[in-house]
C-alpha cells in the first residue's frame, strides 16, 4: 500500500489531506453537574466542538458570530431559538444563522456536536 499526498495546483505547498474521526461519542465524557466542551477538529471552513451535559445543565441564551449546525449524539436536549423550542435527540440536526439568540437545556445526560462554519 502506498501513501500518496496530492498538492493543489496553486502556489500552495501545503498537502491536501482528508480529516477523519471514526467515533465522536467517546471523545467527550459527561461529568456530574457540569457542561464540558472540547474542540476535536479545526479544518478549512469549520470547527467541530463536542459538548457533554449532565442532566439539568444548560447553555444560557447566547449568539454565535457565524452560522452553526448542532447535532445530538446521545441523550435529549431542548433547544430554543428564534421563538421556537425543539426536542433534539440522536439523529436530529439544527441550523442557527449568525447571531440568532439560542439556548440549550439537557433533559437528560447528553452529548452534542457543534459545527461552526467560517465564511
Amino acid at each position: 500500500m502506498t501513501n500518496e499526498t496530492t498538492t493543489t495546483p496553486t502556489t500552495s505547498t501545503q498537502p491536501m489531506v482528508m480529516e477523519f474521526i471514526d467515533d465522536l461519542v467517546p471523545l467527550v465524557a459527561v461529568q456530574p453537574e457540569a457542561t464540558v466542551s472540547r474542540t476535536v477538529m479545526q479544518v478549512e471552513g469549520a470547527n467541530v466542538v463536542l459538548f457533554s451535559f449532565d442532566k439539568g445543565q444548560e447553555l444560557s441564551e447566547h449568539t454565535a458570530a457565524m452560522p452553526v449546525l448542532v447535532q445530538c449524539l446521545e441523550g435529549h436536549l431542548k433547544v430554543t431559538g428564534g421563538g421556537k423550542t425543539v426536542d433534539l435527540v440522536p439523529g436530529g440536526i439544527l441550523h442557527f444563522p449568525t447571531r440568532l439568540p439560542h439556548a440549550v437545556y439537557a433533559e437528560e445526560a447528553s452529548k452534542m456536536m457543534l459545527i461552526m462554519m467560517r465564511r
